[in-house]
């Protein structure tokens, strides 16, 4: 709704309160607070409710005032649409929380592991080999050591946790599992120090990563790094500040640069080693493909180092003396992209493609190929699972993304504002966003990420379209006008839509396929049909929304049935019963989500991921949808406790005056926000003190306490 000035020849002085047009027309009359409804408003004056500067600026007046108010604002304005945060599952997709609490990191090939100060550890990250699962009980732990796909946990006791996975023995500690100060994981090995200043080495040892040197003394520090076809290197540090290395030596990260002496640090990455000097001064060694030993002037005033990188390239961090971090080496995922603010940070981690800082306020700042929602995780209206990355649209229009992002899928086009609907694609990854600008409301198509197949080349003219949806290789653009425009990929002719290319209301793009929906409740399917994805069961009628996934389709029905045909050697056309009461649906790689009315999700086929395991409790749930390997859901609710937010939605507005006066003097209720004496003008008063407040846009607001 839009508001406009009723006397535009008057002195104003504005405020703005969310979508309300607030004026103070000092020459308007006596003075008034004018409220004028544009669309539809029959008689504006009758719209106008007037109140002297003096009364308005008196609190308790203002109360008074908003409460008269109320009968008049909800007729003219509609409930504002339910947002909330976003809830994660399956592979990769492992929700955490990272704001706090953390005194140690360390990142692996594809997760990772955070030290909690009370000795908790957090997992986040791959899990498939259950490297993510933490042994019970989760308490008393010093250390933590990521590895390829295994993890270590070091107990005050002087014993070793390990879990994950365990093919090469990299989980069996030797006996006896006591005595340790230190830990460190390769891709297939393990590594731990004794208090003696002895290793003990375990795991993978092909390249004899696993056999210590002698004399097997003198440590102080241990690192384990990896390498192609299985390489693994180790490194040691003495006492008197010399560096020994041994294991897989093809790069030559096993040759110690001289003089090997003044050593305080070391690093262990994919065929690279880094050793940091007493004078701040680091030493690079080993594969430099990539510049991964080239460190940037001026190579002084660092305190912390970190090795990293997989098969497609190594990479190195530096932590400085002042808080900010310098990175060099491969950057494909953006792994040596830090994020602003650049200070802070007092430890630092490099895993295969994505690296982790920990800030002086606890917190973890993750980037590279980074599979955690981005915080806030709050006033999301919309989302979208790619195959290996995700959207998320909040209420500010803007876009955030995560994921890998080896093809700047993630990487959102400026300006970031003015979206109405995302949409996560690609084999390889890439992104569309439907913007609508101008007081016009223009709405044309925004792509980025992998473009090999032309997908991101919107058609011309780029106007008029309402609804988009990303497939593996191509994309759909549904006009104004019921029409389909279709780009990208075109084998299997998923790009040729059947004639006449009118009365459509939904698109979906699969893998292979198209699914478009029509005003009458039909489906009309091209593309390949393999796997039957295209034929559409009998009655082709009633229909209200489509999902189209990798070689099957889902079809939701107006009395709230799910109907699924094509590719089902998973089980996810087998929707399970009773199969009513659904009110959205998704189509994932070989997995599928219906959503039902009482906000609780059901999940069905392909679970090899865990992406079938709906997060407890499954409730409060008002959106869904299916990737690859996870699943991704918007819960209704609120990560901040705000005083005034009755319809939990982060912020202090106009429905939540409806609900208050709906409890008005009531004896208890939500509303009772002092605690006591019922409900009545104190409570409003707390209400009034957050009026407007939105912790989904500014989270830093002292009013925004964390729950």
């Amino acid at each position: 709704m839009k508001l406009q000035i009723v006397n535009p020849k008057s002195k104003l002085v504005r405020r703005p309160y969310g979508g309300i047009a607030v004026i103070l027309a000092e020459s308007f009359g006596l003075s008034a607070l004018v409220l004028s409804k544009v669309e539809g408003a029959k008689n504006l004056k009758s719209q106008i409710e007037t109140c002297p500067p003096s009364v308005w600026r008196n609190r308790k007046s203002k109360i008074t005032f908003l409460t008269s108010l109320f009968v008049l604002l909800t007729s003219i304005f509609s409930t504002p649409a339910f947002a909330g945060s976003i809830v994660a599952w399956g592979e990769p997709w492992v929700g955490v929380d990272l704001s706090g609490g953390f005194v140690k990191v360390d990142a692996g090939e594809f997760h990772s592991l955070g030290l909690k100060q009370d000795g908790s550890i957090v997992a986040w990250g791959r899990n498939r080999y259950g490297q993510c699962n933490i042994p019970s009980p989760n308490s008393g732990f010093i250390a933590i050591a990521v590895g390829g796909y295994h993890s270590l946990g070091l107990k005050q006791d002087g014993s070793i946790v390990a879990w994950g996975y365990n093919d090469d023995g990299e989980c069996n500690i030797p006996s006896p599992n006591s005595g340790f100060i230190a830990i460190a994981a390769g891709d297939w090995h393990s590594l731990g120090l004794k208090q003696g200043g002895s290793i003990v080495a375990w795991g993978y040892n092909y390249y004899g990563q696993c056999n210590i040197p002698s004399p097997n003394s003198g440590f102080i520090a241990i690192a384990a790094g990896g390498g192609w076809n299985g390489g693994g290197h180790s490194l040691g540090l003495k006492q008197d500040g010399s560096i020994v290395a041994w294991g897989d030596n093809r790069y030559g990260q096993c040759n110690i640069p001289s003089p090997n002496t003044g050593f305080i640090a070391i690093s262990a990455g994919y065929g690279l080693s880094l050793g940091l000097k007493q004078d701040g001064y680091i030493v690079a060694w080993g594969s430099n493909d990539y510049g991964q030993c080239n460190i940037p002037s001026p190579n002084s005033g660092f305190i912390a180092i970190a090795a990293g990188g997989g098969w497609e390239g190594g990479y190195s961090l530096g932590l400085k003396q002042d808080g900010s971090i310098v990175a060099w080496g491969a950057n494909g995922y953006g792994q040596c992209n830090i994020p602003p603010p650049n200070s802070g940070f007092i430890a630092i981690s490099a895993g295969a493609y994505h690296s982790l800082g920990l800030k002086q306020d606890g917190s973890i700042v993750v980037w590279g190929d980074n599979y955690i929602i981005p915080s806030p995780n709050s006033g999301f209206i919309a989302i979208s699972a790619g195959w290996s990355h995700s959207l998320g649209l909040k209420q500010d229009s803007s876009i955030v993304a995560w994921g890998s992002n080896g093809y700047g899928q993630c990487n959102i086009p400026s300006p970031n504002s003015g979206f109405i609907a995302i949409s996560a694609g690609g084999w390889y990854g890439y992104s569309l966003g439907l913007k609508q600008t101008g007081i016009f409301k223009i709405k044309t198509i925004v792509a980025w990420g992998e473009n090999y197949y032309g997908q991101c080349n919107i058609p011309s003219p780029n106007s008029g379209f309402i609804a988009i949806s990303a497939g593996a290789m191509h994309s759909l653009g549904l006009k104004q006008n019921g029409s389909i425009v279709a780009w990208g990929d075109n084998d299997n002719g998923k790009c040729n839509i059947p004639s006449p290319n009118t009365g459509f209301i939904a698109i979906s793009a699969g893998e292979y396929h198209s699914l478009g929906l029509k005003q009458d409740g039909s489906i009309v399917a091209w593309g390949a049909n393999n796997y039957g994805q295209c034929n559409i069961p009998s009655p082709n009628s009633g229909f209200i929304a489509i999902s189209a996934g990798s070689s099957y389709s889902l079809g939701l029905k107006q009395d709230g049935s799910i109907v699924a045909w094509g590719y089902n050697n998973y089980g996810q056309c087998n929707i399970p019963s009773p199969n009513s009461g659904f009110i959205a649906i998704a189509a994932g790689g070989y997995h599928s989500l219906g959503l039902k009315q009482d906000g609780s999700i059901v999940a069905w086929g392909d679970n090899s991921s865990g992406q079938c395991n709906i997060p407890s409790p499954n409730t409060g749930f008002i959106a869904i949808d299916a990737g690859s390997g996870h699943s991704l859901a918007i819960k209704k609710g609120c990560q901040y406790k705000l005083t005034g937010d009755l319809n939990d939605d982060c912020r202090v507005g106009w429905e939540d005056v409806r609900i208050f006066t709906g409890q008005w003097l009531d004896s208890d209720g939500s509303a009772n926000l002092d605690g006591f004496n019922g409900i009545n003008f104190l409570d409003f008063a707390l209400l009034a003190d957050n009026w407007l407040i939105d912790c989904n846009i500014d989270p830093n607001n002292p009013a925004c306490i964390p729950k």
